[in-house]
């Protein structure tokens, strides 16, 4: 059964914050169900800017695909590394990747309601490497402040990392193999390396 909202017979509209194609895959197909959705691409941290493309251009070919509008911001790079500005020794999962998430969700979160949307949310969840009950507190306070409901989840749970790898595999998805930022690519190439 489908939300409506009281004005009118309308599904909801929501503001879906999107990393990636292969994050948002099944949580589309899972919100599609109850919300009109629209995806919101605000990905700052991603390095280098040919990596930014390769997602940006993946995410874009199957939104258009779908039929789901997809927002597209600018590459605020200068935004993130202010955000981030003496978290650069943090370890990944640390307070500089919660930095990082709350500079993407409050931009959502502000542009959602700045152009009338129900409520919003995040496909960040659905990573293994992603803090889903940090993501919530962001998401719950930046709800508070912007006076727009966000949406709690927790994607990854139910298999839903699972599910969303064999959907990423069916699309032939270009998959990253690290979160995005320079600080996530060194960790990775560090961890490659002791091996």
């Amino acid at each position: 059964m489908a939300l409506f909202n009281d004005k009118i017979m309308t599904k909801v509209k929501m503001l879906l914050h999107t990393c990636c194609a292969p994050c948002a895959i099944y949580v589309v197909k899972e919100l599609s169900k109850e919300y009109d959705l629209s995806l919101y691409y605000y990905n700052p941290n991603i390095h280098p800017m040919d990596e930014y493309q390769k997602r940006l251009n993946e995410i874009i070919k199957w939104s258009e695909k779908k039929n789901i509008e997809l927002i597209e911001t600018d590459y605020d790079i200068d935004s993130w590394f202010n955000s981030i500005k003496g978290l650069e020794n943090e370890p990944e999962g640390g307070e500089r990747c919660s930095a990082c998430y709350e500079l993407r969700m409050r931009s959502t979160a502000k542009y959602a309601k700045d152009n009338d949307y129900d409520l919003f949310g995040t496909t960040m969840s659905i990573s293994p490497h992603k803090n889903a009950a940090k993501l919530n507190e962001i998401g719950s306070k930046l709800s508070n402040e912007y006076d727009i409901e966000y949406l709690v989840a927790d994607w990854k749970k139910n298999e839903g990392f699972k599910i969303a790898c064999q959907l990423s595999k069916e699309e032939n998805f270009y998959r990253q193999d690290y979160c995005g930022c320079i600080f996530s690519k060194k960790d990775k190439k560090e961890k490659n390396a002791i091996r």
